[in-house]
């Protein structure tokens, strides 16, 4: 069920790994294209029309109203409640810490440079439905945006049975005030946001994860609007040494394999016996699992254990993956934490599981998957703020400057750059502006 591999055969299952990325087929590129023409031209009617043929339910209204909202949250039991409070408050103080400060600086010649950091305006959140509830991805999409200081937040996620999504998705949209929920999922959800319709606005950006349907919209509506990222099917890579528990690594695996038949779930590591045992109790503990057959399934495809000779070869290996999550079950990890080039979020240590950072901890959850750790970071509140450059010359810095620019221009055979500088020196500007002033005061002397 889980594949040992001898690190000389890496190669093998780095190409089986990332070969799920290939979701982007042919008939489901034409679909989805499709659809979002559909949307484009048909408006709420269409996201009606396609959440009927697609999700078997037709909503009596894409949006869902503020009382049922509210219902939802009523109808949370204490405990969990308290859970999502207490989630969410750790969520916010993590991304607190990721505010950046505007700056601006002035030289001796008065001349000033800067950098503002303004929030995006509108932004468009997708919590996906189907095989399970998702609020937690409510929680680390909206919270981000809102520390932020995004406007305007609206969600959408996949309506249940009763033309609503799911309750623990309503409720967390609620406690954190998101007024704007819409029973709509899918590339119908992903077309609403970036173009509109008479319900839902276009946004500037869409985030959040979902199936290869969803990223697939998502990829086809980037440039119109902007999105947080393609992502793929989840992943986990559990760096391990003799000393590793392996009833706990192969809790882990499991954690990740239980997501869906495409995620992966591959340990690495020097010891064979270690990897052995964490096989025999993979084997064990998913016999009692609900979703048996998805674990199965994900195991078989795209799960391993990779023995190497040396701990340096098990963390070259993990570097090669670049996963989603790393979990460095060794001796020291925090040793080990430099020689890491490449995770989505990294979990030091035995009593770091995963789960931690899906749910309690507070750093986000939506990270970069299929390799994108080589270049992607975790969602953040970076990823809904806009950097503007501020630029303030004086007269004095341009015609100290201007032959060079002048000259750079004219290198680049831009000559109404050129001019567009040496025309500011060509006469006396401060002459012309104050003739100017004495103009307007003469022919509006009432201010």
């Amino acid at each position: 069920m889980l594949p040992v591999v001898p690190f000389a055969r890496r190669r093998e299952q780095l190409e089986r790994l990332f070969s799920r990325l290939a979701v982007f087929d042919d008939q489901i590129d034409g679909a989805v294209r499709r659809i979002l023409e559909e949307v484009r031209s048909g408006g709420d009617a269409a996201v009606l029309d396609c959440t009927e043929r697609f999700d078997g339910v037709r909503p009596a209204s894409l949006l869902v109203d503020a009382e049922r909202l509210a219902e939802a949250h009523a109808r949370l039991n204490d405990s969990l409640r308290g859970i999502l409070v207490e989630a969410a408050d750790a969520i916010r103080r993590f991304h607190e810490k990721e505010r950046r400060a505007s700056w601006f600086e002035t030289g001796e010649d008065g001349a000033g440079l800067g950098q503002r950091y303004t929030p995006m305006e509108r932004v468009g959140v997708y919590a996906p439905g189907g095989t399970a509830a998702y609020p937690s991805s409510v929680l680390m999409n909206v919270i981000p945006a809102q520390v932020a200081g995004v406007e305007h937040l609206y969600l959408a996620s996949p309506p249940g049975p009763d033309g609503l999504p799911h309750p623990l998705v309503l409720a967390a949209a609620h406690m954190l005030g998101v007024e704007h929920v819409f029973s709509a999922g899918g590339a119908q959800a992903i077309a609403m946001f970036a173009f509109g319709t008479e319900t839902a606005p276009r946004v500037d950006k869409i985030a959040g994860p979902g199936n290869a349907w969803v990223a697939t919209a998502k990829k086809q509506v980037y440039g119109l609007v902007d999105i947080d990222s393609v992502a793929g099917p989840s992943e986990i890579v559990v760096l391990a040494d003799a000393s590793a528990n392996p009833r706990f690594a192969a809790a882990d695996l499991l954690a990740q394999a239980e997501h869906d038949p495409r995620a992966s779930a591959v340990l690495t590591t020097p010891d064979a016996a270690l990897a052995e045992a964490v096989r025999r109790h993979a084997a064990e503990m998913t016999a009692s699992l609900p979703r048996r057959a998805i674990v199965e399934a994900s195991l078989a495809e795209y799960g391993a254990c990779i023995v190497t000779d040396t701990l340096e070869e098990a963390i070259q290996a993990a570097n090669e993956l670049a996963p989603e999550h790393l979990e460095i079950l060794t001796r020291d990890p925090a040793s080990v934490l430099p020689r890491i080039r490449h995770a989505g979020a990294i979990f030091l240590g035995p009593f770091s599981p995963e789960p931690v950072g899906d749910y309690f901890a507070g750093p986000n959850h939506v990270l970069p998957t299929g390799g994108a750790a080589r270049y992607a970071s975790a969602l953040g509140v970076d990823d809904f703020v806009r950097r503007q450059s501020v630029i303030a010359w004086t007269e004095a810095r341009l015609a100290r400057t201007a032959p060079r620019i002048a000259a750079f221009a004219r290198a680049e055979g831009l000559e109404a750059h050129a001019r567009a500088v040496e025309v500011r020196l060509a006469e006396d500007i401060s002459a012309h502006s104050a003739s100017n002033t004495q103009k307007d005061e003469s022919a509006n002397p009432h201010g």
